[in-house]
């Protein structure tokens, strides 16, 4: 006998094979050729060895296919006796190789939208199957969710949502205690909100880590008795057995009661038995004495079980590991190897008390930093149902020539990133004036220094793009957090777009702020910028003295840099003209690159005290204040180079007025080189790349706009 001991399973399996009884064959038969034997009997020898070589064909065909058992145990976790809390392979119940398997969650807020997004990550990492996912969002999370999923185009997913204030009428009549509020109790309505033809779904709170494939969940519906509706694992806390505290008084459970942060639904059959309204039933009856849900939908689910036991189907509990404080989740596994799924169902999180706490944490922080990117595979042997916008995208590469020299830069242009908006708390009131203004700007990690700096200098709402990798943002979301200056302001957007690719898109990341703007206009800026003090508020005031709501016009706000890295910051424009006659402020680049700044003319600036139009020269990127609707940046444009220039460009080609304003200023702040920076420096592949799409460029904004942008082209020239 083979003990075959299957990952994840705490259960040995054994599988008999005839071994033994081959080998002995064998050896009888190789006992048989070394004697001389008379005709006959030698005859009869030859008869009795084609039996025995052909009973080894049959043991070799039979231990073939054992072999072939042993791999397929090996390769597939079985699944659990009723209510055992060990596996038993050969009782296993298998899913289909191509078989949809669907996933509801409630979320709503943007906290939750960011826990999901790591469920969603370690259910992707082990799947082999098609998934389809149903949402049950608020305004927020929809916002959020459906951005990521659609920038993500993960082959095989299908998403789907449904509004959850729809919704809120079926559960706002439940007084509920928990933290989780009324969205704690949707759950109860999936049988309404999902669609009428989907027959079982699997339920999962936003805080859970699977450390399995969630078709061995799913095929745990196939031993569901006829009658068995709902599939959970047993609490493992003693909070129903009521002895928490002095005087604590749960609702009715059976036994310890279930947990439903994993819940099996066999929605076909409780649409069948009338489950919205025996819920609804056994709710307002049992809140005549408890007054209040303390666990929200929890409660109801489990005095619903009391009454009716014979329509739950309980799971093993490795499901289902509860990591509170006050749990037995050790006792539902002897090696962590077993678990399938983890719960962080304590409001601690990963703080909370157990043995084993730094294995379960290494394993969320896992899919918390991992690169999303790769779980963009595809599933051989599926058929994929493509989406219009991963058509578009294959069509697109299809068309790149591959030997062209500037073939990285062109396709970088059309890489989808990943994007993952209002990634912290976000909070906006819009002003009742239309006058509003908000900064826009984009980062990656090496410049997240100056976002303290920037909310000093800015109290306005703030739209910033942040490059980086899952890693990186992780990053970022511990120093926001540990900040006190990021903490208290949340009328900043901060979305993240992730890292793909050799390049920086830096104008597609300056898209992805601009878009999320929430307001009539916005200031065009760079994050290693500080504003002038105050500057916010004369902004306003200039959108209502120029008459920007009808007219077209760009306020360009004036240029400065220093070269020291501690700067007492001017108060005032006498104060910062004092500063520029010291030398301890320049204009900027005016050593490096005049022409960039120049057109702003600096010395008018100095003595002006109302706004002065300034015509385009070639070159010219200054930072302006536009409306919200103002052209995009041009996305061919990457790295280092061009990226402002040619936007500004196009505000000239559409006949946008560049008036700059008399009071307002900025200062750059030094910092080290970009990485771009120097590969445009070291690199002449780089720099004939960038002179192509340059006249590309040129090109597209001649057919775009006629006669009248041929000047651009004709100043090139000239230069």
């Amino acid at each position: 006998n083979y003990c075959v001991h299957t990952r994840g399973q705490g259960c040995p399996c054994t599988v008999s094979v005839s071994v033994l009884g081959l080998t002995v064959y064998i050896s009888v038969f190789l006992s048989l050729t070394h004697f001389p034997l008379s005709d006959q009997e030698q005859v009869a020898r030859v008869l009795e060895r084609a039996v025995l070589e052909s009973r080894v064909r049959e043991m070799e065909e039979e231990n073939r296919q054992i072999r072939l058992q042993l791999s397929q145990l090996q390769g597939t976790a079985g699944q659990p006796a009723d209510g055992a809390n060990h596996t038993e392979c050969p009782r296993s119940p298998t899913v289909l190789k191509c078989e949809l398997i669907h996933v509801a969650c409630v979320c709503a807020g943007h906290n939750a939208s960011r826990d999901v997004v790591t469920l969603v990550k370690s259910i992707l990492f082990h799947r082999k199957n098609p998934l389809h996912f149903h949402f049950i969002t608020d305004a927020v999370a929809n916002q959020i969710l459906s951005s990521l999923f659609q920038s993500w185009m993960v082959p095989s997913v299908q998403v789907s949502f449904y509004d959850a204030d729809e919704l809120k009428s079926e559960v706002s009549w439940i007084p509920n205690k928990h933290y989780s509020g009324i969205y704690g109790l949707m759950k109860l309505t999936l049988t309404k909100a999902l669609p009428s033809d989907l027959t079982k779904v699997i339920v999962l709170d936003t805080d859970i880590t699977f450390a399995t494939d969630i078709a061995e969940l799913w095929a745990i519906f196939r031993k569901f008795t006829d009658k068995q509706v709902i599939g959970l694992v047993e609490n493992q806390s003693d909070w129903y057995l009521g002895n928490l505290w002095k005087n604590h008084k749960p609702w009715p459970a059976l036994g310890r009661g279930f947990n439903t942060g994993v819940i099996l639904l066999y929605l076909e059959r409780l649409r069948r038995i009338g489950w919205e309204q025996m819920w609804r039933l056994t709710a307002e009856r049992e809140l005549m004495s408890m007054l209040s849900t303390s666990l929200a939908d929890q409660d109801i689910f489990n005095v619903f079980i009391k009454q009716n036991p014979v329509l739950v189907h309980q799971l093993p509990c490795f499901w289902n590991v509860q990591l509170s404080d006050h749990t037995r989740s050790e006792q539902c596994y002897t090696e962590v190897s077993d678990l399938k799924v983890i719960h962080w169902n304590s409001p601690k999180k990963l703080r909370v008390k157990n043995k084993h706490v730094e294995f379960f944490r290494n394993l969320y922080l896992t899919f918390l930093e991992y690169d999303g990117n790769l779980l963009r595979r595809e599933l051989f042997g599926c058929p994929s149902h493509a989406t219009s916008e991963s058509v578009q995208l294959q069509g697109a590469l299809e068309e790149l020539d591959e030997d062209d020299q500037c073939y990285d830069f062109r396709r970088e242009r059309i890489t989808v990133h990943r994007v993952h908006l209002y990634f912290l708390q976000y909070e906006y009131t819009p002003t009742g004036d239309d006058t509003d203004v908000t900064l826009v700007a984009q980062l990656s990690m090496d410049r997240l220094q100056m976002l303290e700096a920037i909310c000093k200098h800015w109290e306005g709402p703030i739209s910033l793009a942040l490059y980086m990798s899952d890693a990186e943002a992780q990053q970022f979301l511990r120093y926001a957090q540990a900040s006190e200056v990021l903490k208290n302001r949340k009328n900043v957007g901060y979305h993240i777009v992730y890292k793909e690719g050799q390049f920086y898109p830096v104008n597609l990341v300056r898209n992805v702020a601009l878009r999320n703007a929430n307001t009539p206009y916005v200031f065009l800026a760079d994050v290693d910028f500080l504003p002038m003090y105050g500057l916010y508020d004369y902004l306003r005031k200039s959108v209502v003295q120029l008459d920007m709501a009808n007219t077209k016009k760009a306020l360009v706000v004036p240029a400065f840099e220093t070269l020291r890295y501690r700067l007492s910051f001017p108060k005032s424009k006498a104060e910062l003209l004092s500063m520029l006659d010291m030398g301890t402020l320049y204009t900027f680049r005016y050593h490096v690159w005049t022409k960039g700044h120049a057109p702003t003319n600096y010395a008018k600036w100095r003595t002006a005290t109302t706004p002065y139009k300034v015509e385009w020269e070639v070159d010219f990127e200054p930072y302006v204040v536009v409306k919200r609707d103002c052209p995009e940046y041009d996305q061919r444009f990457v790295g280092f180079g061009w990226n402002k220039v040619s936007h500004i460009m196009e505000l000239d080609a559409q006949e946008y007025d560049l008036m700059v304003l008399p009071n307002a200023f900025m200062i750059h702040m030094p910092h080290a080189p970009s990485f771009d920076i120097s590969k445009f420096r070291s690199s002449p592949g780089y720099r004939y790349c960038l002179q192509t799409l340059k006249e590309e460029f040129h090109q597209d904004l001649s057919r775009k706009y006629g006669a009248a942008a041929l000047k651009y082209l004709t100043a090139q020239r000239n230069i």
